[in-house]
């Protein structure tokens, strides 16, 4: 029986790319993740918070392989894939609702905003999973998200993932009654 995650040649090669990032992203979500293991009183972590920062930050960039990012850097691909999950849901938790964001903006004084649906592409997957992410207008699959702009373009709210055959319309009245902080 062969080892699948050993290559062929006997020789491991590390995949590298480049990552722009800005260094109050990093720290931004070190501290975070910081924050959340004091929260859950989490003795220890195999690395540290900002190596796991860049590590999920560079899977979710570049949309690699869990196995070739984890292998290449000695992580088990089970413990990368709850890292992604777990900064996602940090990330998820700070986001405010959108009735909030849009009260926020009125009492600023703002009077124009966009509100624009986007998919972004993801690899297929096969079988039943499949069905909900493909989208028909597009002809991809993909994941929905719906973003809210000031008149100027800049970010000010973003919805959470949803599939790929998602309408704008549905995706913002449920987005409005959405309960998450």
């Amino acid at each position: 029986m062969t080892n699948a995650s050993e290559p062929a040649e006997g020789v491991s090669l590390v995949y590298q790319c480049r990552l722009d990032l800005s260094t109050s992203t990093i720290v931004c979500l070190r501290d975070l993740l910081r924050s959340h293991l004091k929260a859950v009183r989490s003795p220890f972590r195999s690395q540290p918070a900002g190596r796991v920062a860049v590590l999920v930050l560079a899977m979710l960039r570049h949309d690699q392989r869990l196995l070739d990012l984890a292998s290449g850097n000695g992580v088990p691909e089970s413990t990368l894939r709850r890292w992604r999950d777990e900064m996602i849901d940090l990330l998820a938790a700070r986001a405010p609702r959108l009735d909030r964001a849009l009260r926020k903006i009125a009492r600023r004084g703002g009077e124009v905003v966009l509100l624009d649906g986007t998919l972004i592409p993801t690899q297929r997957r096969t079988g039943k999973a499949n069905r909900p992410n493909y989208s028909g207008k597009n002809h991809r699959n993909g994941l929905h998200f719906l973003a809210l702009t000031d008149e100027r373009g800049r970010l000010i709210w973003i919805s959470a993932a949803r599939p790929g055959r998602t309408h704008d319309a549905t995706a913002a009245r449920r987005d409005k009654r959405s309960s998450s902080t």
